[in-house]
C-alpha cells in the first residue's frame, strides 16, 4: 500500500515536471518560429523591393524577372561546366 502511494506521488510529479517542461519548450519554439518568419518575410520584402527596382525590366513583374534571372544564372553554370570539361580550367581563356 505504501509502495503503490510512493508510485502514485511520483507518477504525478513526473507528469508536472514534464508538463512545465513541455509549456517551457512550446513557448521557446513558438517564439522562434514567430522571429524567424518575421526575418525571413522582411527578407523577401526587401528582394521583392530590389529586384523591383534594379532588375526588372519593361513590363516586367518580379516574379517573372526572378524567374529570368534564375534561368540566366543557370545557363551560366552549364557554360562554366563546359568550359571546365574542354579546358580544364575554371575560367575562360
Amino acid at each position: 500500500m505504501a509502495k503503490s502511494k510512493l508510485v502514485k506521488a511520483n507518477q504525478k510529479i513526473a507528469d508536472k515536471v514534464v508538463g512545465g517542461y513541455k509549456k517551457i519548450e512550446n513557448g521557446a519554439v513558438g517564439g522562434y518560429k514567430k522571429m524567424e518568419e518575421s526575418v525571413v518575410g522582411k527578407y523577401k520584402e526587401i528582394e521583392d523591393s530590389f529586384v523591383d527596382q534594379f532588375l526588372t525590366k519593361d513590363g516586367e513583374t518580379v516574379e517573372e524577372a526572378k524567374m529570368r534571372l534564375k534561368e540566366e544564372q543557370e545557363q551560366r553554370r552549364e557554360q562554366r561546366e563546359k568550359n571546365i570539361k574542354e579546358t580544364g580550367h575554371h575560367y575562360e581563356k
